[in-house]
């Protein structure tokens, strides 16, 4: 059945208001608690391996549970991508935020290491999926002048809760104040009030409009979008809506097949896939094995306590949050194509610096941080901005999927080969090979970003349905 509908061009001509703000608390609060779940984990790591925790496990089992974290983040984003486009993001992301909080609150009662592998599995799951019912959503709801900087502070935040996880650690880790086996535990429960919190806010978030009209259900796409429409005329003391742009002619459907998956990736948009690849596996790869080895950096060559080593996560995770946040409105003025290059290369030629810097022996703790800082201020927008590509560069029907297979893709890169390869090299305990590790990281990064700006194309204020045309619409000539 066909359907003529103005809903997208209505949804992106809306002015800012409080409505908006609403979603962006309920949607894109989830990535504060992952970065307060990846920093908690690393923080308790020598805690959980003393007896006196109640769980003692092996250094050894410490790193396999990291693991086991990714592959459930990469098996989640598969599994939940797929079924955000099949059954509406709205329900697929009540019920990840269900996943993380059920698996977070249960790690806090682990008892042997089997039950805090299972645990940390789902919540990885849970996590995962996030990543494409959340991204999918706030980018279908923002108006388009907009959604580069919303989804770069979005993304962002997941250094607020890096830094939150640091702080709080510090406190509860402490046996003068908690028992060992009772300090490591509350702070997976902190995790899941917050979680709890989130979810109720997160339950009067309506379905994407988008999402609606192409499953046949325009009736109620329209009674959500008039409701939108009324509240931010109610808050912004209108009227008068500015008018809406075209409609747009669409077939309706009820799900998306593998073949228009693969074709659509490797067929329609071959040259987005490669950026979309490139830029994934850059930044993965440089974060988990720069950013997660820094406090064995830390200990190994500039005498660093194990104690205070959380504490300079602080800094460097403000850093990784500043970047998107103050750097984000370039990405919808100045543009994507410069922008994301421009922070991706930029970062990189800022790691070789710090490379030779920390081979010349002219750092200390307090000089590689602010080296780190500095690296991730650019690179924290880089890496934002890669989810807000393959958000932004395919069809709506395959948006969802096209963020859980690069996300997946990615992480797997980077969480396999990249904590692997830099412990390996601290543990050779030369600054040299460190150095190389980094300069290899530079050069992944610097890549990417000649990659994005020979292959990549420029969507900044462009509406969704004019950067890829939907698979349920009329054939026309991809850009």
């Amino acid at each position: 059945m066909s359907v003529t509908t103005d809903i997208p061009a209505r949804l992106d001509r809306l002015p800012w208001a409080r409505w908006h703000w609403l979603i962006l608390l309920g949607l894109g609060s989830v990535w504060i608690l992952d970065g307060l779940e990846v920093t908690i984990v690393g923080s308790i790591g020598s805690r959980i391996t003393e007896d006196a925790s109640g769980l003692g496990i092996t250094e050894g089992q410490v790193g396999t549970a990291a693991s086991v974290y990714v592959v459930g983040a990469c098996l989640g984003a598969l599994f939940f991508g797929h079924l955000t486009e099949r059954l509406g993001r709205r329900k697929i992301f009540l019920v990840t935020l269900g996943v993380y909080l059920a698996a977070t609150v249960l790690t806090a009662f682990s008892g042997s290491v089997w039950w805090f592998y299972l645990c940390r599995f789902f919540t990885g799951f849970g996590i995962g999926g996030e990543y494409a019912a959340i991204n999918s959503a706030i980018d279908e709801m923002v108006p388009a002048r907009l959604r580069g900087r919303v989804s770069l502070m979005v993304n962002g935040s997941y250094w607020l809760g890096a830094a939150v996880g640091a702080a709080m650690a510090y406190p509860l880790l402490n046996p003068d104040l908690l028992p060992e086996f009772v300090g490591w535990r509350l702070l997976f429960a902190v995790g899941g009030v917050l979680g709890l919190v989130i979810l109720v806010v997160r339950r009067i978030v309506p379905e994407s409009p988008r999402w609606l009209v192409i499953h046949g259900r325009e009736e109620e796409a329209e009674r959500v979008v008039r409701g939108i429409e009324e509240e931010v005329e109610r808050e912004t003391h209108r009227d008068r809506l500015p008018p809406a742009g075209e409609g747009i002619t669409l077939e309706q459907r009820s799900r998306t097949t593998f073949a228009e998956l693969a074709r659509t990736f490797a067929r329609t948009y071959p040259r987005r896939t490669v950026v979309g690849l490139a830029l994934f596996a850059g930044q993965a790869f440089l974060y988990n094995a720069v950013f997660f080895t820094q406090a064995l950096v830390l200990t190994a060559f500039f005498d660093v306590s194990s104690d205070t080593a959380p504490l300079f996560i602080i800094p460097l995770a403000l850093g990784n949050f500043l970047g998107p946040v103050l750097l984000g409105p370039l990405f919808d003025s100045v543009g994507r194509r410069p922008m994301i290059a421009g922070t991706y290369a930029g970062s990189g030629l800022l790691l070789v610096g710090t490379g030779l810097l920390f081979q010349a022996g002219a750092l200390d703790a307090v000089t590689v941080t602010a080296c780190w800082c500095a690296v991730f201020f650019l690179a924290s927008a880089g890496a934002s901005s890669a989810y807000l590509t393959v958000s932004e560069v395919f069809p709506m029907e395959t948006r969802p999927q096209a963020i859980a297979l690069f996300y997946a893709v990615g992480t797997a890169l980077g969480g396999v080969l990249g904590p692997g390869l830099f412990g390996a090299l601290v543990a050779t305990g030369e600054v040299a090979m460190v150095a190389s590790g980094y300069y290899l990281g530079a050069g992944l990064m610097i890549g990417a970003g000649l990659v994005q700006w020979m292959l990549g194309i420029e969507v900044a204020r462009r509406s969704l349905e004019n950067i890829a045309d939907p698979l349920s619409r009329k054939q026309a000539t991809p850009t």
